[in-house]
C-alpha cells in the first residue's frame, strides 16, 4: 500500500493521539492590522496547564508578552523574519511555571498567506533538559575546573569583546597579568595538593576584591588574567596593589607572606591587536619579578 494511502486503526482517535504528544501542536494567525490569536492550540504537555487558552484563542497579544517576559522581544522579531520572508518560525523562549524554575520551550512553524494575514502550523516543545545540558557542556567548555574561574577561551572571546566596544566608543579597558611567585618551591614544599588549594583560595579571594565587571581567569599554571572594562591604567594600577597586599598578608595555611603575586597591567589602546596588549602586560609582568616580586609594574 503507498505511503500516502495509509490509514490509522479506527479505533485510534486523532485527538488522543494529539494529547497524548510530549508537545502542543497549535495554529497561530497575525491580522493584517497586527492582532494575533491561537485559533488551535492542543497537545499532552505540562506546558498546557499553566496557560489560558481560551484567552489565548481570542488574543494572544497581552498573554504572549507576559509569558514571554525578556524573550518577548526575540519572539517577536522571529515571528517578523517569518512573516516578512515567509521562512520557517524557529525560536525559543522560557516560559515560567508556578512554584519551579522556567521551562525552555522550542517553537518550529511553517507560514502560509491567507486572506486576512499570516497562519503559522506548527509544534511547541519543552526542551529544558536539552538546555541544562548544553549549559552543562557549555561551563565545562569554558571554566577552569579546579578553580572554577572562566578559562583562556572565554577570557579571549570576552576580551575580544571588550576591545571591540572600548575602541567603538573610546572608552577604556585594562588588563592584569598575574603571577605566583616561586610556585614550584611552594609545591615542592608544601605538597601539589596544598598547592592546589593556593590556586582555589586565590580565585575566591581575587574575585571578593574586584568589581563584579571584572573578569578574573586562569590562563594556565600559576597565572592568572583579569580584565577590567571601562577603567584606565592609574586606577587598575590602584586595584592591582590592594589585590597584591592583601594576598601576601592571607593565610593560606601556611602564615601570612607565604603567598605573594607579581602583577603586570596594560592600558588597551584603540584598535590595537590583543596580542600587542597582552604583550605589554606580559614585559610589565617580567618588569615586576625582576623588581623583586610582590609587587605590580604597569607599561604605558
Amino acid at each position: 500500500m503507498p505511503v500516502n494511502e495509509i490509514r490509522a486503526p479506527q479505533n485510534v482517535c486523532a485527538d488522543q493521539l494529539v494529547a497524548a504528544i510530549p508537545g502542543v501542536i497549535f495554529q497561530f494567525h497575525r491580522a493584517h492590522n497586527g492582532h494575533m490569536h491561537f485559533p488551535y492550540l492542543e497537545g499532552g504537555a505540562a506546558v498546557l496547564k499553566h496557560v489560558d487558552r481560551e484567552a489565548l484563542a481570542k488574543n494572544a497579544g497581552e498573554l504572549v508578552e507576559q509569558l514571554t517576559g525578556k524573550d518577548h522581544p526575540k519572539i517577536m522579531s522571529a515571528i517578523e523574519r517569518s512573516a516578512r520572508w515567509m521562512l520557517p518560525l524557529t525560536t525559543r523562549f522560557r516560559l515560567p511555571f508556578p512554584k519551579a524554575n522556567p521551562h525552555w520551550i522550542a517553537v518550529s512553524a511553517q507560514p502560509e498567506p491567507v486572506n486576512d494575514g499570516i497562519r503559522w502550523n506548527g509544534i511547541m516543545m519543552d526542551i529544558s533538559d536539552q538546555v541544562i545540558e548544553e549549559q552543562r557542556l557549555r561551563k565545562l567548555c569554558d571554566t577552569d575546573p579546579l578553580t572554577e574561574l572562566p578559562n583562556r577561551r572565554k577570557l579571549m572571546v570576552h576580551l575580544t569583546q571588550l576591545a571591540s566596544t572600548s575602541s567603538r566608543h573610546g572608552t577604556p579597558m585594562t588588563i592584569m597579568m598575574i603571577d605566583i611567585d616561586h610556585f614550584k618551591r611552594l609545591n615542592d614544599r608544601w605538597g601539589h595538593l596544598h598547592g592546589d588549594d593556593v590556586l582555589k583560595q586565590l580565585a575566591v579571594k581575587a574575585k571578593s576584591l574586584l568589581r563584579c565587571e571584572d573578569m578574573v581567569a586562569r590562563l594556565g599554571g600559576e597565572e592568572f588574567m583579569v580584565v577590567l572594562p571601562l577603567t584606565p591604567l592609574q586606577q587598575c594600577h590602584t586595584l592591582a596593589n590592594r589585590l597584591c597586599k592583601t594576598i601576601s598578608m592571607h593565610d593560606f595555611g601556611m602564615g601570612e607572606g607565604h603567598v605573594t603575586l607579581s602583577i603586570g597591567i596594560a592600558e588597551y589602546r584603540c584598535g590595537e591587536p590583543l596580542t600587542s596588549l597582552i604583550e605589554r602586560a606580559d614585559q610589565a609582568l617580567y618588569n615586576a619579578k625582576d623588581s623583586g616580586r610582590n609587587c605590580v609594574c604597569l607599561l604605558r
